[in-house]
Formats: structure tokens, C-alpha cells, sequence
């Protein structure tokens, strides 16, 4: 853990040399969902690759940058693309992204992720504002010894999902008429391989609305680190157990792009509310 803090100090000290400001919010942007980064105003740009000790996006989907600037007036730091369990990261390294932030000064964490659906009452395309989630990631990214600046050791996942930003994105879908738009559970799972139709069927069991392989690692860490959290996965298919076709990536891909354009709408609506 000493020389993982000692990394994390040395992001956060370039980052902090390289910043126009010191962001209030951080927004990850996950599979298929990297164009609200070209929104940003007065961007300055950072790929991964240049970061200190940040891990390194192999996922071709993800742009793989950093992105510090302003939205609707906000100062914001965009994550064009994440990192995942299934890429070899443990959870700690994933997350790292995350912490670096937090240290920094952010005090939002706005997650998105593309997502299978489980509940059959589902469409592509739905947004799902999360209000709870499953983690079935065998690593805990706050496992090991715990940095007391850092946050409590055993903090509180009571109501990881703030209610009042819950509240703020459906008021503000509805005000701006931004339609499929519903609340729900989020499972994690490790991937790579998706799902069985056996295991489909135990994740809608156990109160699953949507599955994928990312996003609580780092809702994880943000509650450490005293954030408050809002969610939103993109439904990209509905899974049924008992006709399951094949899931195709660049299907999945392609349907998280047509909704793109409403979760940008949602977005920006949410960061001029709050």
C-alpha cells in the first residue's frame, strides 16, 4: 500500500501542475459514450498514457483520455473511457483514476456504463438511473491496509447512490422530455465472457435490472473518499434466459451510440441543476 500511495501522490501532484482549476465533478464515460468530452469548454486534454502511474486503456472502445475544462459552467474532470477487472487490473489499480480525482478536490462522481438488461420490462436503449447495485467482482479495490486520509476503513454503502442527484436526473427528464428514462439495480460482474442463460436467470433472481463489468469499483472508492455518486447505465439489449441469442460487442457498441445523444441531453440538464 506505501507504494501504491506514493504513486497515487505522484498523479496527483502532475495533475495538479497541469489543471486549469480544481474540478467539483468527474464524469466517467463508459463503452460507446466518450462524445460529451468533445463538449468541454476550454479543454485541456491528458491521454492516460501520459499520467504517472495510471493504468493503461486497452479496450478500443475507450478513448482513453483525460479531459480537465468546464460544463455548464461547472469545472469538470471527464474520463473518456475506463478501466476493468477483466483487462488484469486489480481493483485497487482500476479505481486509481478515481482516487487521484478525489485528492484533487472533486466532490461529484457521475458514472455512466453501457449495460445488458435483465428486467423484461426493459427496451434498448433505456437509461438506468442506478439506485443500488450487485457486485459480483472478486476484489474489494479498499482491500489491504487502509489510508486514514484517505477515507474510513470500513465505509458506509447504506445508500451509495446519492437520493438527491437520483431525484435531480429523473426531475430533469422529465422536464426536458428525455423519454425512456427509469431507475434500477446494476450488477458487476468480472467478465470477460458474458453471460450464461443459467446465470441470466440467477442475476434477474437476485433483483439484477441490469448487468456489466465495471462502475462499482469506483463508486467503491468514491464513497471511501467522501463522494457522492450518481449512475446511469445505457441498456444496450434485454437478456432473456430463455431465448438468449449471441451478444455481439460491436452490436452492443452500436446501440449505446443511438442513445448516446439522450444521456449527453440528461447530463448536461443534471450539471445545470445541481
Amino acid at each position: 500500500m506505501g507504494s501504491f500511495k506514493q504513486r497515487v501522490d505522484e498523479a496527483v501532484g502532475f495533475l495538479r501542475d497541469r489543471m486549469p482549476e480544481a474540478p467539483e465533478i468527474v464524469l466517467v464515460l463508459g463503452t460507446g459514450l466518450s462524445g460529451l468530452g468533445e463538449r468541454v469548454e476550454s479543454p485541456v486534454v491528458l491521454p492516460y498514457a501520459e499520467i504517472p502511474n495510471f493504468p493503461k486503456a486497452t479496450v478500443v472502445s475507450h478513448a482513453g483520455n483525460l479531459i480537465f475544462g468546464r460544463l455548464c459552467g461547472k469545472p469538470v474532470a471527464v474520463l473518456q473511457g475506463r478501466f476493468h477487472y477483466y483487462e488484469g487490473y486489480c481493483a485497487r489499480e482500476l479505481t486509481m483514476p478515481i482516487r487521484v480525482l478525489a485528492l484533487l478536490g472533486a466532490k461529484t462522481l457521475i458514472v455512466s456504463n453501457s449495460a445488458g438488461g435483465l428486467n423484461p420490462a426493459f427496451a434498448p436503449g433505456t437509461l438506468m438511473v442506478v439506485r443500488d447495485h450487485l457486485n459480483f467482482i472478486p476484489d474489494n479495490p479498499l482491500r489491504g491496509p487502509n489510508v486514514e486520509a484517505w477515507g474510513p476503513r470500513f465505509p458506509d454503502l447504506s445508500a451509495p447512490y446519492d437520493r438527491n442527484l437520483i431525484d435531480t436526473a429523473l426531475a430533469c427528464a422529465v422536464r426536458h422530455e428525455i423519454g425512456q428514462v427509469v431507475t434500477g439495480v446494476y450488477a458487476a460482474i468480472p467478465g470477460p465472457s458474458l453471460e450464461t442463460p443459467a446465470e441470466t436467470r440467477y442475476l434477474r433472481q437476485c433483483g439484477a435490472d441490469g448487468v456489466g463489468m465495471s462502475t462499482v469499483p469506483e463508486v467503491i472508492v468514491a464513497i471511501h473518499a467522501g463522494m457522492r455518486v450518481l449512475g446511469i447505465s445505457v441498456v444496450a439489449n434485454v437478456n432473456d434466459p430463455d431465448k438468449l441469442k449471441p451478444i455481439i460487442l460491436e452490436e452492443i457498441i452500436e446501440e449505446t451510440g443511438r442513445a448516446e445523444n439522450r444521456l449527453s441531453r440528461l447530463l448536461l440538464a443534471l450539471l445545470a441543476a445541481i
